[in-house]
């Protein structure tokens, strides 16, 4: 029989739950809603939700501390990048033979520009440490302009500062790099390296055959006769090619005025001399347009008497390279490409 005095768990009506986990279930909505009914849970619910938001912001700002950390070093490592070419020249006071790279296009914007490489020559002379300086080429030439400039300095500083210049080839020393070793006190090079090509060219492409074919009409607006000189859309006329030949004619003199001078009676001229062939290291050496047979090691030890080898050369830092890379060095570097086909090379 059933007691009618018996009464029911609090919080159920009618029958009780049939299964344990309903107890459980109900137990736990009963307990949340004593602790609603409790005085001061919005204080406690308000106080987890501040302490989760520092906690939130704690992070935040640990984060943007440390990318902050990383951004200051990346910078500090460039600046040394910057420096530490200048720092280490002010501290080399020993005897040595300061090396200056001439290598790829001689070329404004290059690392073989007369910028760089006078700068680099410059402090090499400058160390009181430096015995001699060797220029060490490997260039197929460029521009007879950054050239010119640099065999001008090449002469100055030996003059200021009473220290020789050797230059010394790997594989190749050919036009403007030969314009440059010219001003040297000896050339050493390689039995196979490629010497000489003492000669000025102008390049470009001519495509007025191509259009009449195609049926293209090129329009050019100019004022001035010969603005549009050199034109590769437009025929070429015979005083506009002579007056390309005469200064070509008077760069290559120019060359080889500085030839004769750097290389004095050592040099023995042949008709093919300044004809813009080039030869091998064995032949130049046969020619007087290279004294003998060394690389770097050789003329640092024999030659100048000491075996330490500094490098000097002026290269990019960190930083100028991100520059060129991110920048508008492609632009440039197109720009430079479509002016390059008009200027004198010499190659």
């Amino acid at each position: 029989m059933t007691d009618p005095t018996r009464t029911e768990p609090t919080g159920f009506e009618g029958n009780p739950p049939a299964a344990p986990d309903l107890w459980a279930q109900q137990a736990t909505k009963n307990e949340a809603s004593k602790a609603a009914a409790a005085p001061g849970w919005e204080r406690e619910t308000l106080e987890k939700l501040v302490l989760g938001t520092l906690a939130e912001q704690r992070a935040a700002r640990r984060w943007r501390n440390f990318w902050r950390l990383a951004w200051v070093l990346l910078a500090g490592a460039v600046i040394w990048a910057a420096l530490s070419r200048e720092m280490t020249a002010t501290s080399k006071s020993t005897p040595h033979t300061a090396v200056v790279d001439v290598k790829g296009e001689i070329a404004a914007g290059a690392e073989a520009s007369a910028e760089f490489v006078v700068a680099a020559m410059r402090s090499a002379f400058e160390d009181s440490g430096s015995q001699a300086v060797v220029l060490l080429i490997n260039s197929p030439g460029g521009s007879p302009v950054q050239a010119g400039i640099i065999n001008d300095e090449i002469v100055r500083l030996k003059a200021k500062y009473n220290k020789p210049v050797y230059a010394v080839v790997e594989e190749t020393c050919a036009s403007a790099a030969y314009y440059i070793a010219a001003a040297a006190d000896g050339i050493f090079v390689d039995k196979a390296s490629i010497v000489g090509s003492i000669g000025v060219l102008m390049d470009g492409f001519g495509f007025t055959g191509a259009m009449e074919k195609l049926g293209v009409e090129r329009r050019l607006l100019t004022a001035g006769e010969n603005k549009g000189f050199l034109d590769p859309f437009s025929p070429q006329t015979e005083t506009q090619r002579a007056y390309a030949q005469a200064m070509l004619d008077q760069i290559h003199q120019q060359f080889i005025g500085v030839v004769k001078q750097g290389r004095g009676d050592r040099l023995k001229v042949t008709p093919e001399t300044f004809s813009g062939l080039f030869w091998t290291g064995q032949q130049a050496v046969e020619m007087g347009l290279a004294d003998q047979l060394g690389n770097l090691d050789y003329v640092a030890r024999e030659v100048v008497k000491a075996e330490d080898v500094i490098d000097y050369t002026r290269r990019d830092n960190v930083a100028e390279r991100l520059a060129k890379k991110f920048g508008a060095a492609v632009g440039m570097g197109a720009v430079k490409g479509l002016a390059a086909l008009q200027l004198p090379q010499l190659r």
